[in-house]
């Protein structure tokens, strides 16, 4: 995935990146239901763009139970106006995920769906992996690195949030291979030669910064896409303030022949917490982007606001 409108607006010095923050539509796109699966919260889309169709998948939360996630389907026309399917196309299944599946990322490669989504047990998270050819039938492959030897809150094998590159790496010391990026602490990578089967780098590629905005922990937004100066990672953050933890976002660049090495990265935030509906809900003061594309001249930016609702924000080359 190349974007051109991200190349016009984005401006690299040395190892700093200037980019204008994107445009935000003031009111959530999407809010909970009043009854279903999705009555108590509706957020962390993920994307894809068919036939002229937006194509979302959400993480939805009911009501009437405890689980942390289900994943539902939505399809709208202009990206903004969206109509949902009735029911959750992926539901906890197995022990893993037994208490939630969260969190969905979504990229297309041939003519097959690739989803990285967390499976939620009641105490670990764990990165898992699902394909479709349809995005309404999914099968699962269960969780990515089942030897992951990290800990994050004294739980060895904690993995979440899982950002792929749609096409195979040309140059460089993973050539042949897909690229991820995962984690929500920090930030590794993983190469695979199928998509299917995966393996981790133990050396991590981002990290908080002390000082900074995402100074508590990072973790991959949207897909991963290149631009001329090296492949762009989107990412979320939170950091620790005098009134409490926030969740901003940034971007990174890395070289696109070693793609665990930082070239750039923000300084300050592209995006943070500003309508009621982004500072107050069931998480405060979160902006979390997981998806991204292009549409009618524009960058479309979708996102959880205050792990509720649905927000949209966007790029264009006038901004």
């Amino acid at each position: 995935m190349k974007s051109e409108i991200f190349e016009k607006i984005i401006r690299i010095e040395g190892s700093k990146i200037n980019i204008k923050p994107p445009k935000k539509i003031p009111q959530p796109i999407l809010s909970p239901s009043r009854e279903g699966f999705d009555s108590r919260n509706i957020y962390n889309p993920a994307v894809v763009k068919e036939k002229g169709r937006i194509v979302m998948l959400y993480r939805a939360e009911s009501k009437k139970d405890n689980l942390t996630g289900r994943i539902g389907l939505a399809i709208s026309y202009d990206g903004i106006n969206f109509f949902r399917h009735p029911e959750p196309v992926i539901e906890p299944e197995y022990s893993w995920e037994s208490v939630g599946v969260e969190d969905p990322r979504v990229v297309k490669v041939g003519k097959t769906y690739y989803m990285t989504y967390t499976g939620y047990d009641g105490k670990t998270a764990r990165l898992c992996l699902a394909t479709s050819k349809n995005m309404l039938t999914w099968k699962k492959h269960g969780p990515i690195f089942e030897d992951f030897e990290y800990e994050k809150n004294n739980i060895r094998g904690w993995t979440k949030s899982g950002a792929i590159l749609p096409k195979k790496l040309e140059k460089g010391n993973f050539k042949g291979n897909y690229l991820m990026y995962f984690g929500d602490s920090n930030i590794w990578i993983a190469v695979s030669r199928d998509l299917i089967n995966w393996e981790y780098i133990k050396e991590p590629v981002l990290s908080p910064r002390g000082g900074y905005f995402d100074n508590v922990l990072v973790e991959p937004g949207p897909p991963l896409f290149e631009i001329s100066s090296g492949i762009t990672l989107i990412y979320n953050s939170a950091g620790r303030y005098k009134d409490g933890l926030k969740y901003k976002v940034g971007v990174a660049i890395f070289d696109k022949n070693s793609p665990n090495r930082l070239i750039a990265r923000t300084e300050n935030p592209i995006m943070v917490p500003e309508y009621e509906w982004e500072l107050y809900g069931h998480v405060n003061n979160v902006v979390f982007v997981e998806s991204m594309v292009e549409h009618e001249n524009k960058l479309l930016l979708y996102y959880g606001g205050a792990d509720r609702y649905i927000g949209l924000a966007y790029w264009t080359t006038d901004l």
